[in-house]
């Protein structure tokens, strides 16, 4: 069963410049992940420092993979401490 992540991250306003920074090579690594079908952090236009956040992922094993490779990346260091809301399914 596919497990997709819907939600958002909420981001101090002095953080967001390297959050910025950090995206577009976190984006690169989770979408080189074997298990990653769809992966998508984009900015809200509305709401400062929310990140809309949308992943999909092959099964639950390649989510657990992506959770432990984010905990020593580059993206786990940067984001870490940052307030994520989010919804897990599993879709059949």
């Amino acid at each position: 069963m596919a497990i997709i992540v819907e939600g958002y991250i909420l981001v101090p306003a002095a953080r967001v410049p390297e959050i910025r920074a950090a995206l577009p090579a976190h984006i690169a690594a989770t979408l080189n992940e074997a298990g990653c079908l769809h992966f998508d952090v984009t900015e809200d236009i509305s709401q400062q420092g929310r990140f809309n956040v949308s992943e999909t992922f092959i099964n639950q094993q390649a989510f657990e993979q992506h959770k432990s490779r984010i905990q020593t990346s580059d993206w786990g260091h940067i984001s870490d401490g940052i307030p994520r809301h989010y919804h897990i399914k599993e879709d059949p």
